[in-house]
């Protein structure tokens, strides 16, 4: 479980399996099997190196998200939650719904189209996970929302480079999935 607030960002030495240099990010408690929240998506640590860490990504992972495919590629990340952990984001699992279009980014407004069939989970004031990034949703409009990105955040994530035709991995809230499974069976 992670929390959505970015501890480092790193770059991906090689994609194949997956090597992320970060020596911003504290690894002194990273072991071999941790779970690490690489661009939105929850990753196994399955080797240390000098510099970072190697994770493998499967065929399913690579086909559904974005931003792990490039070297040389700067990806947000964060190690797992510890129970007992003060929470300043909102529950964040790692999975990523979907990929996002960022239709429009100015004045720190940042506009994204979801998949369809996740949009209506999205709503005003409702908290959104973007490549790994807990954020508050400020407008909805179809499959269409916005979030506000403040100077801070895109200071310390790749948010701050995106540009109009970036893909984004979405995560939406847990608990407005879970909710909906529940109104959806429970006539059954």
């Amino acid at each position: 479980m992670f929390t959505g607030i970015v501890q480092a960002v790193g770059t991906i030495v090689r994609v194949a399996p997956l090597e992320i240099e970060c020596p911003a990010l504290d690894r002194a408690d990273v072991a071999v099997g941790d779970s690490i929240c690489v661009q939105g998506v929850c990753l196994t640590v399955t080797e240390l190196t000098p510099g970072g860490f190697r994770a493998d990504v499967s065929a399913e992972t690579r086909r559904v998200t974005a931003g792990l495919e490039r070297a040389g590629g700067r990806v947000n990340l964060e190690k797992s939650m510890a129970l007992g952990e003060r929470l300043d984001g909102h529950l964040v699992t790692g999975h990523v719904d979907g990929v996002g279009e960022v239709l429009t980014f100015a004045d720190g407004v940042l506009c994204v189209r979801a998949p369809r069939e996740f949009a209506r989970y999205i709503a005003r004031k409702g908290s959104i996970c973007v490549d790994g990034v807990s954020l508050t949703v400020n407008r909805v409009e179809g499959e269409a929302f916005e979030v506000f990105l403040i100077p801070h955040t895109q200071k310390v994530t790749t948010l701050g480079a995106l540009a109009t035709g970036s893909w984004v991995n979405l995560e939406v809230d847990l608990i407005a999935r879970y909710v909906d499974r529940l109104l959806s069976t429970s006539g059954s």
